[in-house]
């Protein structure tokens, strides 16, 4: 049980007798992404935040969802736990846009979730239990364990993220085919925190371990995290989600695919999601099935979705500049992650504090510290420099989605600043035991 859950109920004391076997493992991740963002918010550098803003600091939102907000009567009525049925379809056709190789293939309609956390938290309670194992990279968003392990008591099972710079695809082989006949396995694409994407190369590994493993009677649930899907920076990345490959990929395979406007339209608060599934040899009613399962978790939830946010997004959706809007956000992230890559180029003296990890994609970057926990850093970038950092897996998270490209040099030099601060520091504490111990 994690500690912050063993606290609270130690806090509840006779009390913690009323909850369940899932409400005693329960707790608010206080020292995660979270916390430590709190711990940020005053800082002058605010590299925290899983959201983007324009160079002049206001929220990089499309004018196609701004000005949509003065909706019409019929948008303040229920969804239906499905979801608005043009919200629905507006979004299928919109995957075959994004995801040409899903052409041919059958896939449900998506049902509407309260955005990608609460697809999540769906997911998990339909294909995870006590007796299930959650395949999981190393470096993970850690509301993953939130969801999967204390909520519904699933275990999970982490595989190496990264062998010499690329994805550990055989690392995540050797998890699958590990005992236990059925696996759930989580791929998110672009990565938080790394902001890596699988390159092509990659892609066709991760593909073909899937099939080795359901080849040898593993029965797999992959679930796609397609949270910051389309914000790829470089050539040689696969594009497309991951999805379209397990759709029909084995009988042995289910593949399910949690999308929505949050990160890919730039709309945080909008708080509407997808889940989508598919596998091999499906037919309609069975789809049809498994979006009945979906929304009567949805039904058994909240009840339904926002009903305004549907509205707005279908409206969006239908906006002659919506293609035009979304290129010019992506273009200002874009920059900022070409700014970096100049950054480490030129300053190769960084390499002595830190190691950049494997990054191509999304809202964020890593960076592991050498010589020191990144703990430490953390702190001592909040107490000298005032910048806000979040630390995920001994790795320093950099959200550049949130700093001016004109500040990203301050950024990295503080970084490499305060890991030399704390290793003269960690020197020098040494060096005078050494003297004392004389």
């Amino acid at each position: 049980m994690n500690k912050l859950a063993i606290a609270l109920n130690k806090t509840l004391a006779d009390a913690a007798g009323f909850l369940s076997p899932a409400g005693k493992r329960m707790y608010f991740p206080y020292g995660g992404i979270l916390g430590q963002g709190a711990e940020a918010k005053t800082c002058d550098i605010n590299a925290t935040v899983g959201m983007a803003f324009e160079e002049d600091g206001s929220p990089l939102v499309m004018d196609c969802f701004r000005t949509g907000v003065n909706l019409d009567k019929k948008s303040f009525l229920y969804a239906g736990s499905f979801g608005l049925p043009a919200l629905r379809k507006a979004w299928k056709e919109m995957e075959f846009v994004k995801n040409p190789s899903l052409k041919g293939k059958r896939f449900s309609s998506p049902v509407v979730t309260n955005a990608l956390t609460h697809g999540i938290r769906v997911c998990a309670e339909l294909f995870a239990g006590p007796s299930d194992t959650l395949v999981c990279p190393d470096l993970y968003w850690d509301n993953y364990e939130l969801i999967f392990q204390e909520a519904v008591g699933c275990k999970i099972v982490h595989f190496n993220t990264f062998r010499r710079g690329a994805f550990d695809a055989a690392a995540m082989k050797e998890a699958l085919l590990a005992p236990g006949a059925k696996k759930i396995l989580i791929l998110n694409f672009p990565n938080n925190p790394t902001g890596y994407t699988a390159t092509l190369e990659d892609a066709k590994k991760i593909v073909s371990a899937v099939r080795a493993a359901a080849a040898k009677g593993k029965r797999i649930v992959v679930v796609c995290d397609d949270a910051y899907f389309g914000l790829v920076y470089e050539k040689g990345v696969h594009g497309e989600s991951l999805f379209a490959e397990f759709a029909d990929l084995h009988r042995n395979v289910l593949a399910v695919k949690l999308d929505g406007t949050t990160k890919e339209d730039y709309v945080w608060g909008l708080r509407v999601g997808f889940v989508s599934f598919a596998f091999k040899g499906a037919t309609e009613d069975q789809l049809k099935a498994l979006e009945a399962k979906a929304a009567g978790n949805v039904r058994s939830g909240i009840s339904n979705a926002t009903a305004i946010g549907q509205h707005l997004a279908i409206r969006a959706f239908a906006d002659p500049d919506y293609v035009a809007q979304k290129r010019e956000k992506f273009a200002v992230l874009k920059k900022r992650y070409h700014e970096i890559r100049v950054i480490l180029r030129t300053h190769p003296e960084y390499a002595k504090h830190f190691e950049a990890m494997p990054f191509n994609s999304g809202y964020f970057m890593c960076v592991k510290p050498i010589g020191v926990e990144a703990e430490k850093v953390r702190r001592h970038l909040i107490e000298k420099y005032s910048v806000g950092t979040i630390v995920l897996s001994g790795l320093i998270r950099l959200a550049f989605s949130t700093v001016p490209t004109a500040r990203l040099g301050k950024l990295f030099a503080s970084v490499d600043a305060a890991i030399a601060d704390l290793v003269g520091e960690t020197t020098k504490t040494k060096t005078s035991k050494r003297r004392n111990a004389k």
